[in-house]
């Protein structure tokens, strides 16, 4: 069973683990935990406190299953990781040696986030263009070129109440489709064009 296990995707396996299915628990752990731990070495040489810290990770991984939706795990633990040891490192009596621990830890450089972003959104649009065309017309008009509901009717000869409808409709397909805190990242985005 375990076998069949290792052939899945982190999603498939997220999904399994929502269930509280331990097997698939395992398989997790077991592909990622020397990654984990590599990387939390790099940062602070101590065994024992990157196995706890790693452990740790794990664990609330575990208790938190039922109601948490990872996009993407790997980043997710990675970035676990990297407050898990900084927060151990902060709650230390500092020293240089710490200090200069701390200022090691990698961060994403700028290119890399403009980056995530670029994926993030090409995702976003690939999901606009999957809807029905007029409804994919009216939330462009709406969300990116910020026309008003009123403008929109009048451009498109509809009623204000059909735009509304189209954007309703719209918002709540995209929201099916996509990540509930990535729909929320594109909605915040939007508004702050405004």
């Amino acid at each position: 069973m375990k076998t069949s296990l290792l052939l899945l995707s982190d999603t498939e396996l997220q999904k399994k683990l929502q269930r509280q299915d331990q097997l698939a628990f395992e398989v997790l752990f077991d592909r990622y935990w020397k990654r984990l731990y590599s990387f939390a070495f790099k940062i602070y040489k101590e065994e024992a406190i990157c196995e706890d810290i790693v452990q740790e990770i794990f664990i609330t991984l575990w208790e938190k299953s039922i109601n948490t939706n990872i996009v993407n795990l790997e980043g997710y633990l990675l970035r676990a990781v990297k407050y898990k040891v900084a927060n151990y490192i902060r709650d230390l009596k500092f020293d240089s040696g710490h200090v200069e621990i701390l200022q090691n830890i990698p961060h994403p450089s700028k290119t890399d986030k403009h980056l995530v972003y670029q994926e993030f959104e090409a995702g976003i649009f690939m999901e606009i263009k999957k809807l029905p065309p007029r409804s994919q017309e009216v939330l462009i008009l709406s969300r990116l070129e910020h026309y008003t509901n009123i403008e929109i009717a009048q451009k498109l000869g509809l009623s204000v109440r059909t735009v509304e409808k189209h954007i309703s409709d719209a918002l709540k397909l995209l929201k099916m489709k996509i990540d509930p805190y990535q729909f929320s990242v594109f909605i915040t985005g939007m508004l702050l064009q405004c």
